[in-house]
């Protein structure tokens, strides 16, 4: 119960798209920020049951090239994130925060294998147990 929100860490700021009369807005983070949608991965809590811990997360991609490949495997991307965090997600024991340096490793990876390159940085805003 103790641990029934737990915030880990605040890395970078996180820009959040907004839809506003059909055209969406980019709220921070620069014009080398690519913001993606929430992860969610199912985790076992404290008094063992399920839990949701949800990751958010954009990539900081300064090259131009690499941008507009980024943007356009934004599909891709989150596929390959997702794989991980289902991965990952197991192997937190009951009750323990997760890390935010393994999955911070584990999406660079996934990132540099998807991208076919390295040169987009990810930069993860908060993660969460519920």
């Amino acid at each position: 119960m103790l641990r029934r929100f737990i915030l880990i860490a605040a890395l970078s700021a996180v820009a959040t798209v907004a839809a506003a009369g059909g055209t969406e807005k980019k709220k921070g983070g620069g014009e080398t920020f690519i913001q993606l949608p929430t992860l969610t991965a199912t985790v076992q809590r404290a008094d063992l049951g399920r839990g949701v811990m949800t990751v958010e997360l954009g990539v900081d991609v300064p090259d131009p090239t690499l941008r507009r490949r980024a943007q356009a495997s934004i599909p891709l991307l989150r596929d390959a994130y997702l794989r991980e965090m289902l991965i990952y997600a197991p192997s937190i024991a009951p009750g323990s925060p997760p890390n935010p340096d393994q999955i911070a490793n584990r999406l660079q990876q996934a990132t540099d294998r998807t991208l076919g390159k390295p040169g987009a940085r990810v930069l993860l805003g908060s993660i969460l147990i519920n």
